[in-house]
């Protein structure tokens, strides 16, 4: 497979030309001979098209080969694509309610508020990270809901290695009308397993990948995909990820989704399908040694840390004094991130640092149960309101304004516009959010 972007940069980095252009390094020192702008001949992300003919599109059109549907790329995340796709949702559909599994990325909060969005929630229990609706349970929302919304919005694969059925969801929304939408930004690999578990192919309607989160790609490089085949889709994909776009796409993170077409296309499927083996055959070898694993994800490796005696920020403490930092840790999970580039001996470096920690009597400190605050504003409402930050236990009763929560894992136990109260107050403290902000004036 050809690497258009990459094969015209390097051929510019070899040239010695003045660089009366951006970027202010003018291409002086290591990587940044091959950081350059919308020169003629590098195309420009956002006006990419087949018909120009441009290095962009042909590189989209070897993703999109890949993915077997037509893909566009970002360089800003799967941010950008999430915002982008609620765009296309509600202007193909002129329906701004979307109902949504309720453990969401902050960027589809931040998306509901820039596009004014009505959002219903799906919760499916259980731990706030995680949420994996059945079919009945969808069907049954919607045969209740006295408004048909616009898409159903899934996260999936989830921060834990949770995924949901998209198939049997993906048939239900169709029987009502709707549009599937998936954040799939953990989850570029899927597409990739002997048989394909992405949501492009399991019947979404559109969906985005990080291929940075499990690709050999540069922080920020995603993909937006539109396995539908709706051509309104299609056509206004460019146009609507200019919105959220900046007219600045970092040309090295280009170079890098452009590497990874080839990477992808050149004995991928099979190194993948092999390190799958490997890194299954270590889990069973973690349940037997006492471990308790969550997630059904193939390259995730989540640990239920408290069944072993540990929080799982104490566990990441121990693994982090060996070398080893993992990905996420919380009071009661820990989460690893493996893909075949961590090579096979890595795998036994994992197993044997894992069972030389010595289990330990069961951590019985449960996180408080979830429910859903009740709604007093919308959420752009809240997001654009006046706003003070307080302790979380002089919040109770308070609207939230505005979340401030980290990433990882970047899911909001409460939502911008509901009420924080006494039961969500404790939930908030349990997971280490001390302040919050919240509307003036409620």
């Amino acid at each position: 497979m050809n690497t258009p972007i990459c094969d015209f940069v390097e051929k510019y980095a070899g040239e010695e030309t003045l660089r009366l252009h951006m970027p202010g390094h003018k291409g002086m020192g290591g990587i940044e001979r091959l950081d350059i702008t919308e020169i003629d001949g590098a195309d420009s992300l956002y006006e990419a098209s087949p018909e120009r003919g441009g290095i962009i599109a042909q590189s989209e059109a070897n993703a999109s080969s890949l993915f077997g549907c037509p893909t566009f790329y970002s360089t800003e995340g799967s941010s950008q694509c999430i915002r982008a796709m609620l765009c296309l949702a509600l202007t193909r559909t002129g329906n701004n309610l979307i109902l949504a599994a309720r453990n969401v990325h902050r960027t589809f909060v931040s998306a509901a508020a820039l596009l004014d969005l009505e959002v219903e929630w799906l919760c499916g229990g259980g731990s706030y990270l995680s949420c994996t609706p059945s079919a009945d349970e969808l069907e049954e929302k919607l045969k209740s809901m006295p408004k048909k919304p616009a898409a159903l919005y899934l996260t999936s694969p989830d921060y834990l290695g949770d995924t949901s059925d998209i198939s049997a969801l993906a048939e239900v929304c169709h029987k009502y009308g709707l549009l599937l939408l998936c954040d799939c930004a953990h989850g570029a690999y899927l597409r990739f397993l002997p048989e394909s578990r992405h949501p492009a192919d399991l019947g979404a309607d559109l969906c985005c990948s990080s291929a940075h989160k499990t690709l050999p790609v540069l922080t920020g490089g995603a993909y937006l995909h539109v396995p539908s085949g709706d051509p309104y889709f299609a056509d206004a994909a460019k146009s609507t990820l200019a919105l959220f776009g900046s007219t600045s796409p970092s040309y090295l993170i280009l170079q890098s989704l452009d590497a990874a077409n080839r990477y992808l296309a050149e004995g991928y499927k099979s190194r993948l399908a092999d390190f799958c083996r490997k890194v299954g055959a270590l889990k069973r070898t973690l349940a037997e040694g006492g471990y308790t694993l969550i997630g059904s994800e193939p390259l995730k490796l989540t640990v239920a840390a408290k069944e072993y005696g540990y929080t799982g920020t104490e566990y990441a403490a121990l693994l982090a004094e060996g070398g080893m930092v993992c990905e996420f840790a919380d009071g009661d999970h820990l989460v690893m991130m493996l893909t075949p580039e961590l090579g096979d001996n890595t795998l036994s470096q994992i197993g044997t640092a894992m069972l030389s920690i010595p289990k330990k009597a069961a951590v019985d400190i449960r996180p408080p149960s979830l429910h859903l605050p009740e709604r007093a504003i919308s959420i752009r409402r809240a997001v654009l309101s006046r706003w003070e930050e307080l302790p979380v236990a002089e919040c109770v009763g308070r609207v939230l304004a505005t979340a401030e929560v980290g990433c990882p894992p970047a899911v909001m136990p409460v939502v911008c516009g509901e009420i924080i109260d006494a039961e969500a107050a404790e939930v908030l403290a349990y997971y280490g959010i001390e302040k919050c902000r919240v509307v003036i004036g409620n």
